[in-house]
């Protein structure tokens, strides 16, 4: 049998480093937030901080892949809940499942208003999570589930909501989100028979 080429070696190698730097990284912001430096990561990752750099140019890059793989996850779950036959618990597990990955990681929300946010792919990624999440209202929306008017956009904003209202709350009762939940689903499914007074935004701004 051939042995292994030092090319594919390599290309396997550098797999392996990137793999490692992913983790660590991801590891590293959820539990402190994006203030963690590139030598802690590589310190983790058990690799020296010139790999990292031949992996992402800048921290802010490490951070738009961290992202792009917990947007994807958050959407990949929004699709399966699609097939759910019953639209108003699947829209609740929807938004369970989103401010329960916020909560769980520091970095992510403080990621969102950063330069990574300019990445076409992240971008993208928000802009998915959104059609999924209108997807999954509009199905509670026909079932009478929400309240008319309820859009996914508006799904979108309040479960990142409900994670700031929380976060002060978070190392002395890490299940206080919860509590901020409940509120807001009681809001978008109890009909009142008022208007909400002001129109649904038309899209979610990423400027």
């Amino acid at each position: 049998m051939a042995g292994t080429t030092p090319a594919a070696s390599s290309r396997s190698d550098a797999v392996r480093n990137r793999r490692l730097l992913l983790d660590a990284a991801a590891e590293l912001f959820a539990e402190r937030g994006v203030e963690v430096s590139i030598g802690e990561i590589a310190q983790r990752a058990g690799v020296g901080k010139g790999t990292v750099f031949r992996h992402f140019a800048a921290k802010d890059e490490l951070l738009a892949a961290i992202m792009l793989g917990i947007l994807g996850r958050l959407a990949d779950t929004g699709d399966e809940l699609l097939a759910d036959g019953d639209p108003g618990p699947a829209l609740r597990r929807f938004m369970t499942v989103c401010v329960e990955t916020f909560v769980g990681d520091r970095a992510f929300c403080e990621t969102v208003g950063r330069p990574s946010l300019q990445h076409a792919e992240v971008r993208e990624a928000i802009h998915r999570l959104c059609e999924v999440a209108e997807r999954l209202t509009a199905r509670a929306r026909q079932a009478g589930a929400v309240r008319p008017g309820i859009t996914g956009i508006d799904v979108v904003l309040l479960v990142s909501g409900v994670q700031h209202t929380a976060e002060p709350l978070l190392a002395a009762e890490p299940e206080a989100w919860r509590r901020y939940l409940e509120l807001a689903i009681d809001g978008i499914t109890v009909d009142t028979g008022r208007e909400l007074p002001h129109p649904p935004p038309s899209s979610l701004r990423l400027d």
